[in-house]
């Protein structure tokens, strides 16, 4: 289990190392002064921490099912994560990685919750839809990441690039520039938040394995 533990290190430096091959300095430095705004803005000490209450929210999954936090809850505890959209690479590393690790997950009594700003994926077929092991959930407008205040606006800057490259704008349904951190929580079945990745830059991500001992330990 410990290779696994680093195998998204190890994959996630590959993708920064990539990137810092073609990209050139002006966007380089674009994106390093995005990350420095964010940690300035002193979101990560803001954002809901261990030993705070999870907020109930309910949002519609990837074939249409409302799902809410508290229903699963009374299953188990949750590992609730945010990411950016599929556009992101490290976004879907990591969200391979957990899937990597989801039967383990449930062997100890969770479940994996996903939440995007993205409205939902009608490029993904029915059949996938179903055959997904985790909820993938549609924050439209970061309405329930606002709850766990780890919602920030793009520099304009960075915004520029990702409606051009990425086209953010049409994967979001809106023109806010604003994102969530990619953050990470355990949740026990009381709703305390037990477990707290946050973290300014999102190439950063919480360790599959610090996931598990935590739910290890409950």
């Amino acid at each position: 289990m410990k290779d696994n533990t680093t195998k998204l290190k190890i994959l996630l430096e590959k993708r920064k190392q990539e990137f810092s091959l073609v990209a050139t300095d002006k966007v380089k430095k674009t994106y390093r002064d995005g990350i420095e705004a964010v940690e300035k803005s002193g979101i990560t000490k803001r954002a809901l921490n261990v030993g705070d209450m999870s907020p109930d929210f309910s949002l519609k999954n990837a074939i249409g099912d409302t799902v809410r936090l508290y229903d699963y809850l009374e299953k188990g505890a949750v590992v609730l994560t945010w990411y950016r959209g599929g556009w992101c690479p490290y976004c879907n590393i990591t969200l391979k990685a957990l899937q990597d690790e989801i039967y383990q997950i449930k062997a100890l009594g969770a479940n994996l919750i996903a939440l995007t700003p993205e409205l939902p994926d009608s490029s993904i077929s029915t059949t996938e839809k179903h055959n997904l092991e985790f909820e993938v959930l549609s924050d439209v407008q970061n309405i329930v990441g606002r709850k766990y205040d780890l919602v920030y606006k793009l520099t304009e800057q960075v915004a520029e690039i990702y409606s051009i490259k990425f086209g953010l704008e049409d994967h979001n349904g809106d023109k806010s520039n604003e994102l969530p951190l990619a953050a990470t929580y355990v949740i026990n079945q009381k709703g305390k938040i037990v477990f707290a990745f946050l973290d300014a830059d999102y190439r950063n991500r919480a360790e599959p394995q610090d996931i598990i001992e935590v739910l290890k330990s409950l």
